[in-house]
């Protein structure tokens, strides 16, 4: 049995009403694929930065998970 691994950064950029996050992905074929997030904070909403990065990085994760999907499909199709 073969052990494998991945490499997955995130990123964020935040304001007292924004978090943005970045993800990026590095596969052992060498392509990397790279997820957006974004959350919104409510004003009346507490000012915990952690739920935001947390909302803004699923959303980057669920952005890579995507891309990776469709990336497996092409590659069985050419198979």
């Amino acid at each position: 049995m073969q052990v494998a691994g991945w490499h997955v950064e995130v990123e964020f950029d935040e304001n007292d009403t924004h978090t943005r996050a970045a993800a990026l992905l590095r596969l052992r074929d060498g392509n990397e694929l790279r997820g957006r997030g974004q959350a919104t904070r409510d004003p009346r909403d507490p000012d915990e930065k952690r739920i935001g990065e947390e909302l803004a990085g699923g959303r980057a994760l669920l952005d890579i998970g995507q891309q990776l999907l469709a990336k497996a499909g092409a590659e069985v199709e050419r198979l």
